[in-house]
């Protein structure tokens, strides 16, 4: 069977721009690796690193003439541009099959297959899912029915059919899954940036969910343990991962095979397994890989890492560049962000332990703009971050992204609606608190970043001894820099627009 893989062509984030610096999507090198480890013949279209555009897409559709059309979104943002690529298959290539998959058509799928010609769902974890659904498609008189974790339709419209079949199990062991295939996308476009994140590098991971459960992040719910009930689910945190031998193995087919030396881990909690952690970092420093890296860790991992002496291998090893969701200075709100097993004088220890190591790059996330913010608030969050001698706050007002709490809240309570996502990019407001308008908040986010962001950090930073640190604060001004400077000449201000990414369209989006 002849299946194609499509990552559509997108406007562009300023921090993720064509002269910049784009991430291998995992999901494609994984389901791509695994369906054609099962015999069908693979396709895979990255638009954005390809700069394919839409007639380009339409035309490779004609000369590909799959028998399915597989297109994920994880992103609220990108939904829309994920619905075009359906609708143009329906057109182009009517015959072929067409499912989604990912985080937001998982949450949302009696929406989206109700207004699209979707044909099918892969809901959560993908690769055994859709490796049962094409094997069914393949057959004379398929049963979708014995298909477990998609939905599929009959019928079209508001009045089609929506049967959803009972959750899959998550896989129990992810070193059986195949190597990755990186071979079948443009690996050389990849990490072209000289100074951000993955310099010459690629995107990795070794595990899979997390341990906790916060309620306005949306990652851990798809690679949730699933319980049905009457027709309801209930998820539960859970956490796997490869072995560092598969890991390690993985690594060097990038760094041999693709020469690459830097690598953005998309785990989303990266160091939970102390004894992972010390048998990753004694492999690396035996092996002699050269590399340096970015991952997402928590905080009490860090801490209890420092004391068994693994953190100051894990630095050997390559650590350049962490990220820690502080979230918020005061410690009952993290509490109401399911986040309780943070607290700030934890926060406090970490970051004082992270202090030893200044070749790191320290950089933390803070959820302003909540039902609850004032002006006064959002800038004890700043506050923080100065005491936390953080190198950069990223503060995002909060974003309601279907299959979370606080987007079932919004929806309930009437602060949003789902006629469009293409705001939901985490650095617009997207909700008024009962104290501040989205305006107001727009405006107060405009000053808080001012008041981090400035000469003095600037300079500092670039006058750093260590590389990787100086490449960031670089990589820092540069995207400033750029983002004010296309701004300037759309005649955008950015605080009256309401938008701080200023979405760009690609020259060759169209093409």
């Amino acid at each position: 069977m002849r299946v194609m893989f499509v990552f559509s062509p997108r406007y562009y984030w300023p921090f993720v721009s064509e002269g910049d610096n784009y991430l291998v999507p995992q999901s494609l090198a994984y389901l791509a690796a695994y369906c054609r480890q099962q015999g069908h013949d693979v396709s895979v279209y990255d638009c954005m690193p390809l700069r394919m555009g839409w007639r380009s897409l339409e035309n490779a559709m004609r000369d590909e003439d799959p028998d399915v059309l597989c297109v994920g979104e994880n992103h609220a943002l990108y939904a829309h541009e994920a619905m075009r690529v359906v609708e143009m298959a329906a057109d182009v290539i009517p015959r072929a099959k067409r499912i989604v998959g990912g985080a937001h058509f998982t949450n949302l799928y009696p929406k989206y297959m109700k207004e699209h010609p979707i044909d099918f769902c892969v809901c959560a974890e993908g690769e055994y899912t859709l490796g049962g659904l094409l094997e069914e498609i393949g057959q004379a008189k398929p049963d979708f029915d014995k298909v477990a974790g998609i939905v599929w339709k009959e019928g079209e419209g508001q009045d089609a059919a929506l049967h959803k079949t009972s959750p899959r199990a998550l896989i129990e062991d992810l070193d059986k899954l195949p190597m990755p295939a990186y071979d079948l996308l443009p690996m050389d476009q990849y990490g072209q940036s000289k100074l951000s994140f993955s310099p010459g590098g690629a995107t990795i991971h070794h595990s899979r969910g997390c341990t906790a459960s916060c309620s306005f992040c949306v990652w851990w719910t798809q690679m949730a343990h699933r319980d049905e009930e009457d027709g309801v689910v209930s998820l539960r945190p859970r956490w796997r991962t490869k072995s560092v031998g598969a890991t390690i193995a993985e690594i060097e087919e990038l760094y041999y095979k693709h020469d690459k030396r830097s690598y953005v881990w998309v785990d989303e909690s990266w160091n939970i397994d102390a004894r992972w952690n010390d048998e990753f970092a004694e492999e690396i420093i035996r092996r002699g890989l050269d590399i340096q890296w970015f991952a997402f860790m928590r905080s009490d991992c860090i801490i209890r890492d420092e004391k068994r002496g693994i953190l100051e291998k894990l630095v050997r090893a390559g650590l350049r560049h962490l990220c820690i969701g502080v979230e918020r200075a005061e410690d009952e709100r993290l509490k109401e962000f399911n986040k309780g097993f943070y607290n700030n004088d934890q926060l406090r220890e970490t970051f004082r332990v992270l202090d030893k190591y200044p070749q790191i790059f320290k950089q933390a996330t803070f959820i302003v703009g909540t039902k609850y913010e004032t002006r006064e608030s959002m800038f004890r969050q700043a506050e923080l971050a100065h005491e936390l001698n953080v190198d950069y706050p990223a503060f995002h007002p909060i974003t309601p992204v279907p299959g979370t709490p606080v987007f079932d809240q919004a929806m309930q309570e009437g602060w949003i609606s789902m006629d469009d996502f293409t705001e939901f990019d985490w650095m617009t407001p997207m909700m008024d608190s009962d104290y501040m308008t989205r305006e107001e908040i727009g405006r107060a986010l405009y000053d808080l970043n001012r008041k981090f962001v400035h000469p003095k950090w600037l300079l500092k930073g670039l006058a750093s001894p260590h590389k990787y640190k100086r490449d960031m604060y670089a990589w820092w001004l540069k995207v400033a820099l750029g983002v004010t400077l296309d701004a300037m000449k759309q005649r955008i201000n950015p605080i009256a627009e309401m938008s701080y990414t200023n979405l760009v369209k690609p020259e060759w989006y169209d093409t």
